[in-house]
């Protein structure tokens, strides 16, 4: 990612739920960073997470499958974690309903007040990940969103095929 790159994601690790803003177009190019950070979290005992999408332009499957991930995460801790998506824009909602992230998440499409001031809001970067690492996410990402809804598995089955092929021929 360029130095002059306009970071998407915007984390408040410190808030309790932990906040992350959205601010732009959250793609397969810089969702390893959300993933990560999902990841870093759940290390430090945190579980509660909300995502705000007020900012967020677009959406992409691999995005989207990074939260199913961290959704199915959560629900596996004891006692069960949350995710909840407020701020969730028509076109948004759409995507996430059309794929069952709805049943995995809680999602407020009202208005919300949430706070990235007071100095403790951090930008999170997106790490250069090789061509395998990368189709290791994005495969990852679109078997998460299989195990959110069975019906997903015909949506992304040449997706799934490539990029299992792709994985398999890199080892």
């Amino acid at each position: 990612m360029p130095e002059t790159a306009k970071p998407v994601f915007l984390v408040n690790a410190y808030a309790d739920p932990v906040l992350v803003r959205i601010d732009g177009r959250a793609a397969f190019t810089n969702s390893g960073s959300l993933k990560d950070f999902f990841s870093e979290m759940v290390k430090q005992g945190r579980s509660r997470f909300v995502l705000d999408f007020q900012a967020c332009t677009s959406m992409d499957s691999t995005f989207l499958g990074v939260l199913a991930g961290a959704a199915l995460q959560m629900k596996k801790l004891n006692p069960p974690g949350s995710v909840t998506l407020v701020r969730v824009g028509e076109r948004n909602l759409e995507l996430i309903r059309n794929l069952g992230l709805h049943r995995l998440a809680t999602v407020d499409a009202g208005v919300t007040n949430l706070s990235f001031d007071g100095g403790q809001s951090q930008a999170l970067t997106e790490q250069k990940k090789d061509e395998i690492e990368s189709a290791k996410l994005v495969l990852e990402a679109h078997e998460n969103l299989v195990s959110a809804d069975s019906a997903n598995a015909a949506k992304f089955q040449d997706v799934l095929a490539f990029l299992r092929s792709r994985v398999e021929q890199g080892r």
